[in-house]
Parts: structure tokens; C-alpha cells; sequence
């Protein structure tokens, strides 16, 4: 009789194990999707404000604006369609070549530098960017406890059972790591 309660007891104590386990598996699956969708969120706000730059341009150089808005509105204007860290990491590579290319048409207007459609586009830029990077480190903090579920035993366990699978993490583009090369160095040792 005390072999059969002690077995119970297994039992029971195990059933719990994988349903809590289940349970925080499925909680962080969930606030690594929402993560990712205020990415979206944010990346949209991001694509909106960087029409509004190329708009404003377009006032002082209408062919150069008007590529940047069609090259923007074809290849990435509605961030909605991303559905991983991947296309998100490629959204934001996105973004940062049309800033590049509308820098170039603001250098050759300073008096489009100056003007306060410029600027008030120029903050709220500012802004989307600062808004980026929370939500990316939120996702990325969010994936990293993820990852370690799935990862570690006895909760890898109940992971594989259940398909959980390994997040992706966001990545910081290439041309934020050339402005930091130092950084890589840092790293390394």
C-alpha cells in the first residue's frame, strides 16, 4: 500500500512538472509574439515617418523623393507582413537605407534641413527608432528566457513533446555595427 502511494505520488508530482512547465512554455511563447508585434507596430509608426521625411523632401527634389516613397511603399511600407525575427531584422535593414537615401537629398537642401516639417518629422523619427530598440530588447530578453526552457532538462523535455522550438533573436544591422567596430573587439576577448 505505501509502493502504491508513493507512486501516486510520482505521478502526480510529474502530471504538475508538465503542466507547469506547459504553461510557462505557452506564457512565453505568447510575450515573444507579442514582442514582436510591437516591433511591427513600431516599424510601421517608423515607415510612416520616413514618408513623411520623403514627402516633405519632395517640395525640394521631387524625383528623388518620389523614388524613395515608391521603393519604400513597394518593398516594405506595410511591416504587417512579417511574421518572424528575420523579416524584422530585414524591415529595419529596410528603414535604414531609405534614411540614408533621404539624408543624401537633405545634405543637398540645407533650406530643407531647416524647415519645421523637417524637424517635427526628424523627432518623431527619433522616437519610432527609441521605440524600436525597447520593444527589440523586450523580444530579445523574452526569447533568451525562452530559449532557456526549451533548452535546459527536465523542461526540454516537455518542449520537444510539445514542438516549442527555439526563438530567433533580433540583430543589430550592419551599419550600427560599423559605427561601433569596437564593440566586436570588446566581445571577443
Amino acid at each position: 500500500m505505501l509502493a502504491l502511494g508513493i507512486i501516486i505520488a510520482l505521478v502526480v508530482i510529474v502530471i504538475g512538472y508538465f503542466i507547469s512547465t506547459q504553461r510557462t512554455l505557452v506564457n512565453l511563447d505568447e510575450l515573444c509574439k507579442n514582442a514582436l508585434s510591437q516591433i511591427e507596430v513600431q516599424l510601421n509608426s517608423r515607415f510612416d515617418a520616413v514618408i513623411a521625411l520623403a514627402k516633405t523632401a519632395a517640395k525640394y527634389a521631387e524625383h528623388e523623393s518620389e523614388t524613395i516613397i515608391q521603393t519604400i511603399q513597394a518593398r516594405g511600407g506595410n511591416a504587417n507582413n512579417a511574421t518572424g525575427a528575420q523579416a524584422l531584422n530585414e524591415q529595419a535593414n529596410l528603414l535604414g537605407e531609405m534614411m540614408s537615401k533621404l539624408n543624401v537629398v537633405f545634405e543637398r537642401y540645407p533650406e530643407l534641413k531647416a524647415s519645421d516639417l523637417y524637424l517635427e518629422a526628424q523627432q518623431g523619427q527619433k522616437q519610432y527608432e527609441e521605440n524600436v530598440r525597447i520593444s527589440r530588447m523586450v523580444y530579445n530578453d523574452t526569447a533568451t528566457k525562452m530559449n532557456r526552457m526549451v533548452r535546459q532538462w527536465p523542461s526540454s523535455i516537455v518542449a520537444s513533446m510539445l514542438n516549442f522550438a527555439v526563438k530567433d533573436y533580433l540583430k543589430v544591422d550592419d551599419e550600427k555595427k560599423k559605427a561601433y567596430p569596437d564593440l566586436d573587439d570588446a566581445f571577443k576577448k
